[in-house]
């Protein structure tokens, strides 16, 4: 078949999923979309998109269905709604970052319903999603590879396909993931360190340049927090979901994972104090949760009334601006 007249169904038009779609559109693929919130997916017809009501109507007469949505659960329920619509020998290529325990049920109902199923979850976050420069970490049998090639062109600059078994993808992501959320910690806890003790941010960031521990990630995300703008290019409630399914999968297999613990803590922290749908980045503003460091010190009857007081009013006034000081 060719790229031209390519069917391909996208199934949730977030942050990433939009930016996937574009791409599709742009070369020049028969793109149909669906959003459980019609409105983030109506804009999507500028592009060329046809935008559907319901999942099955986006996927009707498809080859390909691509879901892109908050979870495995979120997904299975997309494509049980989306099932009678395909006919057999469609193609769902499932980009959700899910459990590992998830590919199961998707193997199922792939089956009962004759598609052809691959694991596929996506490395990169909003620009390069915007870009079509994502890589892609697929799992999923050889027979459906050829027709996946025009939307894996049109989305990723590398495709990296690491099995036959669903699942294997998937376990791959999550330990990519386990690296990504605790680096963005890192980020944020030395930034809100630096403010703590006073200390000019620009001053870690040029003692450490150049050197084994600077990075590309740790200017990009340094410069989120520093400039006080945290518009998401993967947010802080979605990057939580993701580190309580590393500790789960992590847990099945008998491994403590003791910073990804923490870390999906420090989201919630985040989340609960208004930041759930800003940049993971925000992890920075858990680090002044006023009002919980008091709770902490009265329980342990601590006597500092005072300086409880006045910690809490720091927080509050770090909640509202980065470390520069800029107003958020």
């Amino acid at each position: 078949m060719s790229p031209e007249k390519l069917s391909v169904a996208v199934l949730g038009t977030g942050i990433m999923g939009s930016a996937m779609a574009r791409n599709l559109c742009r070369a020049g693929l028969d793109v149909r979309v669906w959003n459980r919130t019609r409105a983030r997916a109506e804009p999507l017809a500028a592009d060329g998109a046809r935008v559907a009501g319901t999942p099955a109507e986006a996927a009707d007469g498809a080859s390909v269905v691509l879901t892109m949505v908050h979870d495995g659960a979120a997904a299975l329920e997309s494509m049980r709604a989306a099932t009678p619509a395909l006919r057999p020998g469609a193609v769902w290529l499932q980009t959700t970052t899910a459990g590992p325990e998830e590919a199961g049920t998707f193997v199922a109902l792939a089956e009962e319903h004759g598609l052809r199923f691959v694991d596929a979850p996506v490395l990169g976050t909003r620009e390069p999603a915007e870009q079509g420069t994502l890589t892609v970490l697929a799992a999923g049998p050889e027979e459906a590879r050829t027709p996946l090639e025009p939307v894996l062109d049109a989305v990723a600059a590398r495709t990296v396909w690491v099995g036959e078994r669903p699942g294997e993808a998937t376990r791959l992501k999550l330990v990519c993931n386990s690296w990504v959320l605790t680096v963005t910690h890192g980020v944020a806890e030395a930034l809100a360190l630096a403010e703590g003790l006073g200390v000019d941010p620009q001053r870690f960031l040029d003692a450490v340049a150049g050197g084994p521990l600077d990075m590309g990630y740790l200017r990009a995300k340094s410069e989120v927090i520093r400039s006080g703008r945290f518009e998401p290019s993967f947010a802080v409630a979605t990057a939580e979901k993701d580190a309580r399914l590393i500790v789960a999968a992590a847990g099945a297999a008998g491994v403590r994972m003791d910073l990804a613990a923490a870390g999906a803590e420090r989201f919630r922290r985040a989340a609960r104090q208004g930041h759930a749908h800003e940049d993971m980045a925000a992890s920075y503003f858990a680090g002044f949760a006023g009002a919980e460091l008091a709770e902490e010190a009265e329980g342990a009857g601590g006597a500092g009334g005072a300086a409880d007081g006045e910690q809490d009013g720091g927080a509050a006034d770090r909640r509202q601006r980065g470390p520069e000081g800029g107003q958020r």
